[in-house]
């Protein structure tokens, strides 16, 4: 049954609502609820990563009705006290498929959330958990909890049934309840996972988690791998800040990105595809050339023509992104 089949279906069901009790209304809510709610979304295989670290990769990158939404990694941490989750997915569907994969390693229950930032790709699952094990801790930067708590979480929830066909409907927002500063540190018995935030980078509340113990640290979408970052409201300036600060703070690691496969060279990989196309713009503002002349030079630029082709979004966002990038070149030249 289509979306909208199942939406006719339930108008024409309305007419005896008038007919019913109380009790009798509420049922009928709840089957109405379940009745609209997307279908059930296929298993996506999960891998360990390290001692304490699962992930289930996304193999795409941006939302579609055929992949129902599910375009971001899922991460899981496993502690002598519980399961942590960082980043949920795009949808309580997604959420649930999670669960599952997730008992395939471990019986132990989840008991706290991390939501890298506050697109809907990364806080929309929190519903799936929240139902299967009650209340929980929910960290965020702050300013991505305002966010979620205000617009983008209602905005990113009716964009996500848009983008898939109404495959991710019955998802509700569950916004985080905590907030996870910079230089936090959360002890799990055995794992200890620490806050890094070093100002605007893919947004302004951006946190980046260091599972200590495992060399490894989840970015969001700080870095990505083989995807083209959303930079609408970040940084080109302070992506790479981040970039030097993490590695200074944490050393060698493991980096997750939230699109993308982990890797040692994360970092390195996406700082020069990124530096390619902010450092030919400031260039460009320099030499007084206009936003077209700087993306017809970003496209010849050899750290970008390097990872073009192989980068997804890259053709229809290129020059969305050269503008940002040399509108803060142009910003920071004043």
């Amino acid at each position: 049954m289509t979306s909208y089949d199942r939406r006719s279906a339930l108008k024409l069901s309305l007419g005896a609502v008038g007919l019913l009790t109380l009790p009798q209304l509420t049922q009928f809510a709840r089957a109405a609820e379940d009745f609209i709610r997307g279908p059930r979304i296929k298993d996506h295989p999960i891998k360990q990563l390290s001692k304490h670290v699962w992930m289930i990769y996304s193999p795409d990158g941006f939302p579609t009705p055929e992949n129902q939404g599910m375009m971001a990694n899922i991460t899981f941490v496993e502690t002598a006290k519980g399961i942590v989750v960082i980043d949920t997915g795009a949808s309580v569907q997604i959420g649930e498929m999670a669960i599952r994969m997730m008992k395939t390693f471990t019986k132990k229950p989840v008991i706290a959330l991390f939501n890298s930032h506050y697109h809907g790709d990364h806080f929309l699952g929190n519903q799936a958990f929240v139902e299967a094990y009650g209340p929980m801790p929910i960290y965020a930067h702050p300013f991505s909890m305002k966010e979620i708590k205000g617009v983008e979480g209602n905005a990113w929830k009716n964009l996500m049934e848009r983008w898939t066909n109404q495959a991710t409907a019955g998802t509700k927002v569950i916004p985080p309840t905590h907030i996870a500063n910079h230089g936090d540190v959360f002890k799990y018995g055995d794992v200890t996972i620490k806050i890094h935030h070093y100002g605007v980078a893919h947004t302004p509340g951006d946190i980046c988690m260091e599972i200590v113990e495992d060399k490894v640290t989840h970015v969001g979408d700080v870095a990505m791998d083989d995807r083209i970052a959303n930079m609408d409201d970040g940084s080109y300036v302070g992506t790479f800040k981040t970039y030097k600060a993490l590695t200074q703070a944490a050393g060698p690691q493991l980096w997750i990105p939230g699109h993308g496969n982990a890797k040692k060279e994360l970092l390195a990989e996406y700082g020069e595809f990124m530096s390619g196309i902010y450092e030919t713009c400031v260039k460009a503002v320099q030499d007084g050339l206009d936003p077209s002349s700087a993306k017809n030079l970003v496209l010849k630029d050899p750290r970008v023509v390097k990872y073009a082709k192989r980068t997804k979004g890259f053709d229809g966002n290129i020059g969305k992104y050269t503008s940002l990038a040399y509108l803060e070149a142009e910003k920071e030249a004043f």
